[in-house]
């Protein structure tokens, strides 16, 4: 089976670099995947994208040097599995805030006896191997994201969860229920206190750490911070970033810095 280079990353303690499509787009995810992301994540929580779109995005992916990934948009089996079938090497799973949830997204994720993942994986043995079934629960990448305050009080024992790989924040999420503010680089000293007790938790549980940023500089920072996992802003954030810069330029004007938070 293709072995998963983020886990192996991780074990090394190398940085990962991931991408972040929200527009439903073969040729852009082929385009993302060949830009020197070690993977690139289909967003099918708030981007625009259905599964036709993902699974053609997924194969785009699957022919550049980039992990294929997707967040799906709950903590729903049926579409966990499916997505897997459809080759994602990893998921990422939005609203964890209990050990019972985290323990549901796991079980999606991995054939019995570990979990009740149903058996079809279809293109996943196209991308991965033959042997694919044999290997798939040691190679497909689990991490529950850290939106709410619950999730927060419950962290040990989601991190806890066999089988999790590790945690990603949701930044936005997390500021809009700790400070009444969606800010994904929140100064809030709540916030702050959040994001170092996650870090803090998953380095004692050996869990991988993520988080989404709005930026190249802001990604920095929080690999420098300690985390393993990040996100510099997705395509939307960037596109939008490059046309507000060339459209200054070309005015002769300073580019503005302002745009979507992201999420």
């Amino acid at each position: 089976m293709r072995s998963n280079t983020l886990k192996a990353a991780f074990r090394r303690q190398q940085p990962i670099i991931n991408g972040w499509l929200a527009i439903p787009s073969g040729y852009s995810a082929e385009i993302a995947g060949h830009q020197g992301y070690d993977s690139v994540t289909v967003d099918m929580q708030h981007g625009m994208i259905d599964f036709a779109s993902a699974l053609a995005m997924l194969q785009a992916i699957s022919a550049t040097p980039a992990l294929p990934l997707a967040r799906v948009n709950s903590n729903d089996p049926a579409q966990i599995m499916r997505l897997l079938d459809a080759g994602a090497w990893g998921i990422i799973c939005p609203m964890v805030s209990t050990p019972e949830q985290a323990q549901q997204f796991v079980a999606a994720c991995r054939y019995p006896p570990l979990g009740n993942r149903s058996f079809g994986p279809a293109r996943a043995l196209l991308y991965g191997g033959k042997d694919y079934p044999r290997y798939a629960n040691d190679e497909i990448l689990t991490l529950a994201m850290i939106e709410t305050r619950e999730g927060l009080k419950n962290l040990d024992a989601i991190l806890a969860t066999d089988g999790l790989d590790g945690v990603f924040i949701g930044p936005n999420d997390l500021s809009l229920t700790l400070t009444g503010s969606a800010c994904a680089e929140s100064q809030h000293p709540e916030m702050l206190a959040a994001i170092e007790m996650v870090l803090a938790r998953s380095r004692e549980h050996n869990k991988l750490a993520g988080i989404f940023c709005t930026s190249g500089q802001a990604a920095a920072d929080r690999l420098a911070q300690g985390f393993n996992f990040v996100t510099p802003a997705n395509d939307v954030m960037q596109l939008g970033r490059a046309a507000r810069e060339a459209i200054a330029l070309a005015r002769g004007e300073t580019p503005s810095a302002s745009g979507s938070s992201g999420y």
